[in-house]
C-alpha cells in the first residue's frame, strides 16, 4: 500500500513538474521552473569541469543549453563564456564566420551587464572595459574606434571616478583614433583627456591614501601612457595647454603628483615657456625641489632676464639631476648666461664640464669658438696677432663637427666665415713672431695654444 502511495505521488509530482516547467530567460528567474530548472542546472554542472580543464570542445553544448536557457544562473556562464567563445573564434578559418564569432562574443558581454552589470566587484564598467579590450585586440586595423568610444563613453559618464581604468584607457585611445581621422574631434579630444586625466588623478589619489602601490603603479602607468597620447596628439598648442591647465594648477597646487606630471607633460609639449610651466615649477619647488622644478623656475628667471638667479637655479638643477645628458645641458645653459654677462672665462668652464658629460656634443665647442671670436679685439694691441684669435676659434668649430654630425652644418658656416679673417700670408712673413705651421700661445683670457695656417 505504502509504495501505491508514493508512486502515485511521484507520478503527481512528475506531472506538475512538467506542467510548470518554465526557462529562467522567459522568467527573469535564477534557474526558471519545474523540469527546466533542473535542465539548466544540469547543465551548469556539465559545462563547468570540461570549461574549468580547458577542454571547450566538451563544454560547448552544455554551456550553450544553459546559457540560452538560464542567463541569470551564475557568472560562470560568463566567465568561462568568453573562453568558449575566443577558443572558437581561434579555431575558425573562415573570415566571415571569425567575424560572426567576434559579434557572438560581444553579445556574450552584453548579456553579463544585462543580468549581472550591477555586481558590487565586477560591474558594468569592468565588464565594457574587458569588451572593448577583446574587441580592439580581435579586430586589429578592422576595429571601429567611434564603436569603442560609444562603449566607454557611456561607462564613464554613468560611473564617473568610479570607472574602471582600463575603460578611461580605451576610451581615450578611441578618441585619440577618432582625432586622427578628423581634426573636427580636436575640441571634444581635449575635453576627453581633462575628463580622463582627471578620473585617473581621483584614484591615483585614493590608492596612494590606501597604500595600494601595485594600484597605484598600474594607474600611473595608465596616465603615463595617456599624457603621452595626448602630447603626441598634436591637439593643443602652448596657448591652449596655458588656458587648461592654469586654473588646474592652482587648484592643485599642494598635489605633488599632479604638479609633477604636469610639468613633465608640458615640456614634452615643449611648452616650458609658459606661465602654467612656471607655475607648476614654482608650487612643486616649494614643497619638494627637485631638479625638474629648479630648471622650471631657471627658465622662469631666464625669461624675466633675471640671469643670476637663473644661474643659481640651473646649478641647482645640475646638483640633483642624475641624467648625464640633462645635467649636462643644464651646464650649457648657465654657460649661455655666463656669456650674456661677458663672463667668458667662466662660461669656458660651463662649457667644459658639459663636454665632460657628453663628450659627443658639439654644441658647447661652438660656444667655447664663438666667445673667442668675439673677444679677438681684447687679446691684444697688435693687429695681426688678434686675428690668431680666430685660428683657436677654428679649432673648436672643427672640434665641434668631429664629435658631433647634428652640428656639422652650423660649424661648417663659421670655419668658412671666420677663416676670412685669419692673418694673410704676407701678414705672417712680415710678422717677426708667426711662422706658418708653427705653435703660438692665443694670449688674454684664452690662453690657449694653436697652430699658425
Amino acid at each position: 500500500m505504502k509504495i501505491k502511495v508514493f508512486l502515485l505521488a511521484a507520478g503527481c509530482l512528475l506531472g506538475a513538474s512538467a506542467a510548470y516547467a518554465q526557462k529562467g530567460v522567459d522568467t527573469g528567474t535564477q534557474f526558471g521552473s519545474g523540469e527546466d530548472s533542473i535542465r539548466c542546472i544540469t547543465n551548469i554542472s556539465l559545462f563547468t569541469p570540461y570549461a574549468k580543464a580547458g577542454n571547450y570542445k566538451d563544454a560547448y553544448e552544455f554551456w550553450k543549453i544553459a546559457y540560452e536557457e538560464c542567463p541569470a544562473a551564475t557568472k560562470d556562464l560568463y566567465l568561462y563564456g568568453v573562453r568558449i567563445v575566443g577558443w572558437e573564434i581561434a579555431n575558425e578559418t573562415n573570415p566571415a564566420q571569425k567575424e560572426a564569432l567576434i559579434d557572438k562574443l560581444m553579445a556574450v558581454y552584453d548579456q553579463r551587464i544585462k543580468y549581472f552589470g550591477d555586481d558590487s566587484r565586477y560591474a558594468k564598467d569592468w565588464i565594457v572595459s574587458r569588451k572593448v579590450q577583446d574587441y580592439f585586440q580581435l579586430k586589429g586595423e578592422k576595429a571601429d574606434p567611434k564603436i569603442m568610444y560609444d562603449w566607454t563613453k557611456e561607462v564613464i559618464d554613468e560611473y564617473g571616478n568610479k570607472t574602471e581604468a582600463l575603460a578611461v584607457s580605451y576610451y581615450m585611445l578611441a578618441s585619440n583614433q577618432l582625432l586622427s581621422a578628423n581634426e573636427n574631434h580636436k575640441d571634444t579630444y581635449i575635453q576627453d583627456y581633462l575628463k580622463a586625466s582627471a578620473i585617473l588623478e581621483a584614484q591615483l589619489a585614493t590608492a596612494s591614501a590606501a597604500n595600494n602601490a601595485k594600484e597605484v603603479e598600474t594607474l600611473q602607468a595608465l596616465k603615463t601612457g595617456l599624457d603621452t597620447g595626448f602630447a603626441q596628439s598634436g591637439a593643443a598648442d602652448c596657448e591652449t595647454l596655458q588656458n587648461l591647465y592654469a586654473g588646474r594648477i592652482e587648484q592643485n597646487k599642494t598635489n605633488l603628483d599632479f604638479l609633477k606630471e604636469t610639468i613633465t607633460l608640458l615640456r614634452r609639449m615643449r611648452c616650458n615657456e609658459i606661465e602654467a610651466y612656471f607655475l607648476a615649477a614654482e608650487y612643486a619647488h616649494a614643497l619638494e625641489p627637485t631638479a625638474e622644478s629648479a630648471m622650471g623656475l631657471a627658465r622662469q628667471a631666464v625669461k624675466k632676464k633675471d640671469y643670476d638667479t637663473a644661474i643659481s637655479l640651473f646649478e641647482e638643477a645640475a646638483n640633483m639631476e642624475t641624467d648625464d645628458t640633462v645635467k649636462s645641458d643644464d651646464y650649457y645653459m648657465i654657460a649661455l648666461l655666463l656669456f650674456e654677462q661677458n663672463s667668458y672665462s667662466r662660461a669656458r668652464q660651463y662649457c667644459q664640464k658639459a663636454i665632460e658629460l657628453t663628450p659627443n656634443n658639439g654644441t658647447p665647442y661652438l660656444l667655447i669658438g664663438k666667445m673667442y671670436a668675439a673677444t679677438a679685439s681684447s687679446v691684444s694691441s697688435d693687429p695681426v696677432l688678434r686675428k690668431t684669435v680666430y685660428y683657436a676659434a677654428v679649432d673648436k668649430f672643427e672640434r665641434a663637427r668631429q664629435v658631433d654630425p647634428s652640428v656639422a652644418e652650423e660649424a661648417g658656416k663659421l670655419i668658412n666665415s671666420y677663416r676670412a679673417y685669419f692673418p694673410s700670408t704676407e701678414e705672417i712673413f712680415m710678422h717677426p713672431d708667426l711662422e706658418k705651421g708653427k705653435s703660438i700661445t692665443i694670449g688674454g683670457w684664452i690662453g690657449e695654444r694653436t697652430t699658425i695656417r
